[in-house]
């Protein structure tokens, strides 16, 4: 049937989704009983206990749609502007300054440098001040329960945030983070928090929430071990003398092309690399055509902190501003 009448539309439209929302709660409800008997099973969680604080969880509609329309969906020139601002670098410096000598051991410690720790702070949370307002709690059984696209990763993580309350000795009800689950200054998953997370001023916790020194070293700590390369460059521009390289161009991130296949599609990189190195070729949408790079391993590894490359780009500019700005300090 066609719906020309727009009131029927309109009647159809709400009986939907009123449908909706008296099918979906037990829906949920079945996929929370079912994660908590997982937990009493596999981590010999207590029953009772689990029931208890899941009754206190809110599943919040507000969440679902902004995981369905993120920032990384926008061309490239509108989302650079959110984070190409004076006021984003010069916060930036004042961090690096307020924090210097906790990013300096992290540089030599893990070989990455205090730009890139600083520029990830500052596109995460603007250097911990702006770390989400949602109980993690919340974030994570919403989209555990409720978003079915992503629901067994979002488990996973829900799992893994219970298994580190319990080693934190933190109460599942207080951290607080982003509508996805990410948590703290850095915006860790808490698998990466498990996995990465570094207690670097020696306290007896990893507080990414509120210890700066232990944000900055478990960015740099999660970097070194998805291989960063000291001292090594991360991304130079390429200039194209015609369309040739168009077919070279894919969503997969990882550097697969050399230096000298990229000549023989006309590409020119404005820095000179040795031959054998590998990239990988991306192309950024700008209000007047697209701009090309050569991303190489470092632009990798910064994708793994998020699997973007309008990520990774927005890290690498800010941090580039950021040194130059502190470097223009007397």
């Amino acid at each position: 049937m066609k719906l020309s009448n727009p009131v029927l539309r309109s009647i159809l439209c709400c009986a939907y989704l009123a449908l909706a929302s008296c099918t979906n709660p037990p829906k949920q409800h079945d996929a929370m009983n079912s994660f908590i008997d997982r937990m009493v099973a596999s981590r010999h969680y207590n029953k009772a206990e689990l029931n208890t604080l899941f009754q206190a969880v809110e599943i919040k509609d507000d969440i679902i749609k902004k995981i369905s329309s993120p920032a990384e969906g926008m061309p490239w020139y509108k989302y650079r502007k959110i984070f190409m601002t004076e006021a984003r670098i010069n916060a930036g410096v004042k961090f690096w300054q307020d924090n210097t000598q906790a990013l300096s051991k992290a540089e030599q410690q893990y070989g990455v440098p205090a730009q890139i720790i600083v520029a990830i702070l500052g596109v995460e949370t603007f250097y911990g001040q702006k770390t989400g307002n949602y109980r993690v709690i919340d974030a994570l059984s919403t989209l555990a329960f409720a978003y079915p696209p992503r629901s067994q990763f979002f488990s996973s993580e829900l799992e893994n945030f219970l298994v580190l309350c319990k080693k934190e000795h933190l109460d599942p009800l207080n951290p607080t983070g982003s509508y996805a689950g990410a948590m703290g200054m850095p915006q860790f998953m808490p698998s990466s928090f498990l996995s990465y997370a570094i207690d670097f001023n020696h306290d007896d916790r990893a507080d990414i929430w509120h210890t700066p020194d232990d944000a900055i070293a478990s960015i740099g700590n999660y970097l070194a071990e998805h291989h960063w390369q000291k001292n090594q460059a991360i991304a130079v521009p390429i200039t194209a003398q015609n369309d040739a390289y168009k077919t070279k161009l894919s969503k997969d991130l990882k550097p697969e092309l050399r230096i000298a296949e990229l000549e023989s599609l006309n590409l020119t990189t404005s820095k000179a690399l040795p031959l054998d190195t590998e990239v990988k070729l991306l192309s950024f949408e700008q209000p007047q055509g697209n701009e090309l790079w050569a991303g190489l391993n470092n632009f990798y590894v910064i994708t793994r902190y998020n699997h973007s490359p309008l990520y990774a780009m927005a890290v690498f500019q800010l941090s580039e501003s950021i040194l130059n700005k502190k470097g223009s300090f007397p």
